[in-house]
């Protein structure tokens, strides 16, 4: 693979020494602890807090803190991580706070029905209030957290890039790779029953098997998240650059001044390339928020607390572990095959119609196991036939060819994008891709309101958010296919091509 060359990205020079790509790669492997957390956070926290005693409906409201974490926070980070004058570097400071307080926050959730039980809380009542308490406030923290991680981190990559856009997609590919292997991790520990043994003292009188495993996986994580973080900080060094440098007074309100100045001097393909991006997400975040809660409560049809929704919730995070094999060996192919600009509008729009078609399949495999369930003597469902697990299954890995594009390609674009300095009002590369950020939190504000009312709407389950989902998933290829120019870039390198056909 040879090295990557430092270049001149407009007034910004990270000089003439050669940068490895041993050292992208490195950075990049911050995404397998990031995205672990990641992977427990949306396999299991929803029929956690649901534990706990929240309702199905009012646990989406509960996902509003990571959108709105994300609008405040991406762009803050970004915009002080340009600016930022420290002798550990830009981005390096940031990481490592963000790595800290992902740690406060996952001890806060995982032990939130401890310190709800010490704090008073009944254990004979449905609702523990206290553990609520913990648990949502625990819940903020781990979104801003990984909020501040995931910017500075691609961010960082970006510069180590120096404008090459061809190194910057490599980059980029790089990134959504170890995504892929921080999701196997995940789900892998998620769906594994007896991992409390590990740690015996995880389980106590308020948490039981569901919460020691939860409880382990979150210890695990902080383990695998600050051995990644210590290691890629102390070795890979910044390169040096000009630092932002703006004398202008408003402090940290200049951010949102300087992110509405780049939202107005956006150019036509990066409103495109938003915009199709926000539908996406809208076809994603009610998959990924519910998709464990689905397996439990429509596949194996059993309700919170009973056994039956156990074995789905783990059965879901089974799936998304072959969801994120598949997003690799998709991310690894994309990586060598695609090439020409519209053979990538071509993808973008199959792999959209291939994600509508896995969550409209959902109502199909819901109702089909319906009609089969068996009851046991107690009434509770028994768990469902191997015809409708595997059918089931299959969905969550299919879904992972859409996945593995929505990683890595629209972030590769407004690098891109911003590296040849479109109409951005001089943001650097951190609020840039704050600024991208906002076309993923959007949508998450959007379904994570609108999920509650069409539970209600449609008598409870999560199958109307899914159509839903697959109707947003449909516009966003049309459109991209329709309306998305195709940029002529430099070295024939192709923006949705996430590896540039090669090196």
């Amino acid at each position: 693979m040879g090295e990557l060359s430092g270049i001149e990205n407009g007034n910004k020079a990270i000089g003439e020494e050669a940068i490895p790509v041993w050292k992208f790669v490195l950075v990049a492997s911050l995404a397998a602890g990031i995205q672990f957390g990641w992977a427990l956070q949306l396999s299991l926290l929803t029929p956690y807090i649901q534990m706990l005693g929240l309702p199905h409906g009012a646990a989406s409201f509960i996902w509003l803190c990571g959108p709105v974490s994300g609008l405040l926070v991406q762009p803050l980070a970004g915009y002080f991580s340009d600016r930022c004058k420290s002798r550990f570097g830009r981005r390096r400071p940031f990481i490592m706070s963000g790595a800290c307080l992902v740690a406060a926050a996952v001890i806060l959730i995982g032990f939130a029905a401890d310190i709800g039980h010490s704090a008073g809380d009944d254990m004979t009542k449905k609702t523990k209030p206290r553990a609520v308490v913990v648990f949502v406030v625990g819940f903020w923290i781990l979104d801003v957290a990984n909020n501040m991680l995931q910017g500075p981190c691609r961010a960082f990559l970006a510069d180590l890039s120096a404008g090459d856009e061809k190194k910057m997609t490599h980059a980029m590919s790089f990134f959504a790779f170890f995504m892929g292997i921080g999701n196997v991790l995940g789900y892998a520990a998620g769906s594994y029953n007896n991992l409390h043994r590990l740690l015996p003292f995880t389980r106590t009188d308020a948490c039981e098997i569901f919460c020691a495993n939860l409880k382990t996986c979150f210890l695990i994580h902080i383990c695998l998240l600050m051995c990644l973080t210590i290691t890629a900080l102390s070795v890979v060094k910044e390169p040096l650059v000009n630092v932002v440098d703006d004398e202008r007074k408003g402090g940290s309100l200049m951010v949102f001044v300087e992110l509405f100045g780049a939202l107005k001097n956006l150019s036509k393909p990066m409103w495109i390339l938003m915009l199709v991006t926000c539908l996406n997400w809208i076809a994603w975040f009610p998959f990924l928020l519910y998709d464990t809660d689905w397996m439990g409560r429509e596949v194996y049809g059993g309700k919170v607390n009973q056994s039956v929704y156990d074995m789905g919730v783990r059965a879901g995070a089974i799936g998304l572990m072959l969801n994120s094999v598949v997003l690799g060996i998709t991310s690894i192919l994309l990586y060598f095959f695609s090439k020409g600009a519209k053979a990538a509008k071509t993808w973008w729009l199959g792999v959209n119609i291939v994600l509508a078609v896995g969550l409209a399949g959902t109502v199909w495999v819901s109702y089909h196991a319906k009609s089969v369930r068996q009851l046991g003597a107690s009434g509770e469902a028994l768990p469902p036939s191997f015809e409708v697990k595997a059918s089931a299954l299959a969905i969550f890995a299919i879904l992972g060819i859409p996945l593995a594009v929505t990683f890595s390609v629209p972030f590769a674009l407004a690098a891109i994008y911003c590296s040849r300095n479109t109409n951005t009002g001089g943001a650097g590369q951190g609020l840039s891709l704050g600024v991208m950020n906002l076309s993923i939190v959007i949508p998450q504000i959007i379904v994570s309101l609108s999920s509650g009312p069409l539970d209600k709407a449609f008598g409870g389950g999560n199958l109307p958010a899914f159509i839903m989902g697959a109707v947003g998933a449909v516009f966003s290829g049309v459109l991209a296919f329709i309306l998305l120019p195709a940029p002529k870039v430099d070295n024939g390198v192709n923006p949705f091509a996430v590896g540039g056909g090669g090196h």
